[in-house]
């Protein structure tokens, strides 16, 4: 579902990604691994299309990116919310629903709230919301189409135990309806529920696989000494 073959990039005379290949299989959740800086969201951000990198092809549901006709089968959600302040949470999704729904618009909308936490909000503007409801409404946005992709930068920051468990529970239910999850992460919890990870460092993946093989090969109970092990140091 997402390819990535030798893909690098710079932002002037700083390289960010250097030759990065990676392939997420469908109704996969993967997870992108490392600390600040090391090159997470400018990775998603060419999945995207929103970044074209120096070098290398990125794939998406086996077509070159960026394509715009591939806009409707991917839902993104930025690590920055992108929301508009003085509109309710439901102006804000109702707004970025209707580039992609017309049918069973408000079912929708109405599903993602709920499973988001934020129904007895919906009529709430967004400046009185906090950091954490503004990340769950950013969650909701790129949800509410039904995406068969979803590239999710760093999704529950900020959000508390109960919510995460929540959202982790609807992941897991839209992997067995065969959808794809991306997500970046930088805390080694979330990293352990994901079916495979990359680990990133300066730029570079440093190593691949499932949780449970590393730990198994390690002979471990900890991903953290999985990391230090590759030469992640500090998440």
């Amino acid at each position: 579902m997402i390819e990535l073959n030798g893909v690098s990039h710079s932002f002037g005379n700083i390289k960010v990604l250097e030759d990065i290949n990676l392939s997420v299989d469908k109704g996969e959740v993967f997870g992108l691994l490392g600390p600040s800086g090391s090159g997470k969201t400018t990775l998603v951000r060419i999945m995207t299309g929103m970044i074209v990198p120096d070098e290398g092809r990125v794939r998406l549901r086996d077509q070159e990116m960026p394509k715009r006709s591939l806009m409707k089968r991917f839902g993104y959600m930025a690590q920055e919310d992108a929301l508009y302040q003085e509109l309710t949470a439901w102006e804000n999704l109702d707004f970025f629903a209707s580039f992609y729904l017309r049918k069973k618009k408000k079912e929708r909308m109405e599903h993602v709230l709920h499973i988001t936490g934020l129904t007895e909000y919906k009529e709430r503007p967004v400046f009185k919301f906090s950091g954490g409801m503004k990340r769950r409404l950013s969650l909701a946005i790129a949800l509410v189409h039904n995406p068969d992709i979803l590239i999710l930068d760093e999704p529950t920051t900020g959000l508390d135990p109960v919510l995460r468990r929540s959202i982790w529970s609807e992941f897991y239910q839209l992997k067995e309806n065969g959808k794809t999850i991306l997500i970046t992460t930088h805390a080694l919890d979330e990293a352990e529920k994901c079916d495979r990870l990359a680990m990133l460092r300066g730029g570079k993946v440093i190593a691949a696989g499932s949780p449970g093989e590393w730990k198994k090969e390690l002979r471990t109970d900890s991903l953290e000494d999985v990391f230090l092990h590759y030469g992640g140091g500090d998440i």
